[in-house]
């Protein structure tokens, strides 16, 4: 019984490095130019028939990838949503959320707003259609509903205010933006509450 939990636990650890490793390899040059040589060395394995026992091809690396970081964030925004009442909070903690993502996890951030997914995982549906991001237009709804919001479209609202943050996220892990995430968080969230906003 304890050799097959350590044999789980080794795999487990495996899969974590080789996803680790295409991660930074997927960020850093792009999926096409990443070999599962590249991603053998660089999780430090042996060989790469150790990578086809745990994902049958790159491309289920990265679907397995991106599922892993939309996962992750909808459990974020489920726990947001939880702490806060009011929809301009939890707007306000998710932009928090994201900016601290880009200078803390800039490979994450990389994967899901630069990295052209749907060139290789073309059944992937768009961000705007994964569950987190559904929640995040639920919650503009919401805001709209409270009159904290102006009366839009939630998809509209969401494009304004989520257009603004997603561009300067972009600008910043691209090097465009010399400072990190944090020092244009402020201004960030005020040009794009100030698109959404009622007043």
């Amino acid at each position: 019984m304890d050799q097959e939990i350590e044999d789980i636990q080794t795999k487990s650890e495996v899969q974590d490095e080789i996803l680790l490793a295409a991660l930074q390899l997927f960020a850093g040059k792009g999926y096409f130019n990443t070999s599962l040589i590249d991603i053998k060395e660089a999780a430090g394995l042996e060989d790469v028939g150790t990578i086809y026992r745990h994902f049958k091809s790159k491309q289920i690396i990265a679907a397995q990838l991106r599922a892993n970081i939309l996962d992750s964030l909808n459990i974020s925004i489920d726990d947001i949503r939880r702490k806060n009442e009011k929809p301009s909070e939890q707007l306000r903690s998710i932009v928090d959320l994201l900016f601290r993502l880009t200078d803390e996890a800039p490979d994450v951030m990389r994967f899901l707003l630069i990295v052209k997914t749907d060139e290789f995982l073309p059944e992937a549906k768009p961000l705007h259609e994964a569950a987190a991001f559904i929640k995040i237009i639920r919650i503009i709804e919401a805001g709209i509903k409270a009159g904290e919001l102006r009366n839009i479209t939630p998809q509209l609202g969401y494009a304004q205010f989520f257009g603004i943050i997603e561009n300067i996220l972009k600008l910043v892990l691209t090097g465009f933006f010399d400072k990190k995430a944090d020092f244009y968080q402020s201004q960030a969230w005020l040009t794009a509450w100030n698109t959404i906003v009622k007043k």
